[in-house]
């Protein structure tokens, strides 16, 4: 049913909590799970841009070793680089992604719910979405 699995990953404790649903899910379809970690450059000064790449890249890194110990053996991490919900969407629609999955809230909230990264995927996604509490 869901060929690929899109699941964008911060340190957000959503998205932790969408971890094993996601694990759930990948296995269940025997979907190939795309890992998706996004730097939006322009929610930092100039001098912590590196410091958040390598963390970033890091956190992509943990959660592949995460997700190959419970048992999904196709995995691919993407590292990219804009404004969080415009590339989350680009890259499903790029990738012919059957489904995302991810948190509520991430690191990138905004105060006006309306505005959230979640909600402006829900709103522009080529594909379903399953957001998880």
């Amino acid at each position: 049913m869901f060929e690929q699995i899109l699941f964008p990953v911060d340190q957000s404790r959503e998205t932790s909590q969408a971890t094993q649903i996601v694990a759930d899910m990948a296995q269940r379809y025997g979907s190939r799970l795309i890992l998706l970690s996004v730097l939006d450059q322009s929610r930092l000064e100039s001098d912590q841009v590196e410091t958040a790449r390598q963390t970033l890249q890091g956190l992509l890194q943990q959660s592949e070793s995460a997700f190959q110990q419970v048992g999904i053996p196709s995995i691919k991490s993407e590292y990219r680089e804009g404004r969080v919900p415009f590339v989350i969407c680009d890259v499903a629609d790029e990738l012919g992604v059957g489904l995302i999955i991810m948190g509520s809230k991430g690191l990138g909230m905004d105060e006006d719910p309306s505005h959230s990264v979640s909600n402006r995927v829900i709103n522009l996604a080529p594909c379903p979405v399953l957001v998880v509490p």
